[in-house]
């Protein structure tokens, strides 16, 4: 099976050739992530990505395959103060 690399969140990390953005989130945060970019047991995700600092609509994860080398950074929403 063939890798790609990737930054993620800063660090070097490899994945299956072909993995979408969704299911890098899923993995990342450990939540199943409609295809739909919405988390499959109807919560909110409190997620988002940019690839090579560009936002990355959820409705694209899906679809959205990063390139060998790309930064991936998944950014997650903290309640507090």
């Amino acid at each position: 099976m063939s890798t790609l690399t990737l930054t993620l969140n800063g660090k070097s990390a490899e994945v299956p050739a072909g993995t979408t953005l969704r299911q890098l989130v899923a993995e990342t945060i450990g939540r199943e992530v409609a295809v739909d970019g919405t988390a499959a047991d109807g919560g909110r995700l409190g997620v988002a990505v940019a690839v090579d600092r560009h936002v990355v609509p959820r409705s694209a994860w899906d679809a959205t395959v990063p390139r060998d080398g790309a930064a991936v950074d998944l950014v997650t929403a903290v309640q507090g103060g």
